[in-house]
């Protein structure tokens, strides 16, 4: 049996770098809940591989070069902790906005726990402020400056 940072790895590989949705019957179980809030009108928790098949179509029809990479990883017991960074460029749209064409670098957070080798619960927490400052049409004005 392959372990959770294994299976963790190859979901992101092969799911969301590559689009092969046939992983998901691999490394997800047919009951896991996805806990990650994707937007008003559509809150988590949504039960099976259908939350995960819906994020990864949209993140790969928004971005068609989108990739995540696992940057740090930690396992404790039946958890994964992973930061990623999530890039691509805005070439279908992100969070419903129409598409901008420039490209975007974000981090993300993931829990996922795994029960004999299938994922059965996944936090994400993508920094969508970050994507949307860097998308537009939001911006900070600079800070006061001290001397």
């Amino acid at each position: 049996m392959s372990t959770p940072l294994a299976q963790f790895t190859r979901l992101i590989e092969r799911g969301f770098n590559n689009g092969d949705l046939t992983v998901l019957d691999e490394v997800v179980d047919a009951g896991c809940v996805e806990h990650q809030f994707e937007r008003p009108g559509r809150p988590a928790p949504v039960v099976g591989t259908s939350g995960l098949v819906r994020i990864i179509t949209e993140l790969r029809s928004g971005a068609a070069d989108f990739h995540l990479a696992i940057e740090d990883s930690s396992v404790t017991g039946d958890l994964v902790w992973a930061r990623l960074r999530a890039t691509g460029t805005d070439t279908g749209g992100q969070l419903g906005r129409t598409p901008t064409g420039r490209p975007f670098e974000i981090t993300v957070i993931d829990i996922a726990r795994f029960v004999d080798g299938l994922m059965v619960e996944h936090w994400g927490v993508p920094d969508r402020l970050g994507l949307l400052l860097q998308l537009g049409p939001f911006s900070f004005a600079p800070g006061p400056t001290t001397t």
